[in-house]
């Protein structure tokens, strides 16, 4: 308690504080950077298709082989469906690694950041 009297004691503590919170922002930079670089590409079971998606799951680049003009186009459809939720789940893994490396399997934040993405990677949207 004194220590909080003392003014040279008081510059220090607010000092550490302050690079403790500068550090922590810059982590936080960090992990959203690496996050928002994250890319996964998957093909379907048929090789009709392979996509690319971004850490949201976002379709990035779809791509279809010459084998898709021998399959009904349902089925051409299911094969994108596929694909893209193997890609999102990839994608989800990627994210969940950086944020568990980041702020630890145990943390509170990396919890509850690793249950969002998991829900956006088994969401209901195909893309």
């Amino acid at each position: 308690m004194d220590d909080l009297l003392d003014p040279d004691a008081s510059q220090a503590y607010l000092r550490d504080w302050q690079d403790r919170v500068e550090r922590n922002a810059d982590n936080a930079r960090a992990t959203a950077d690496r996050i928002a670089a994250v890319r996964a590409t998957a093909r379907d079971g048929n090789d009709l298709t392979e996509v690319t998606v971004d850490s949201t799951g976002t379709l990035l680049d779809i791509r279809f082989t010459d084998r898709i003009h021998r399959f009904p186009p349902a089925a051409v459809a299911r094969a994108v469906l596929d694909a893209s939720a193997t890609a999102r789940r990839a994608a989800a893994g990627q994210a969940r690694e950086i944020v568990t490396e980041t702020l630890g399997a145990d943390s509170p934040a990396a919890r509850a950041i690793t249950a969002q993405i998991d829900s956006r990677a088994g969401g209901g949207d195909h893309g």
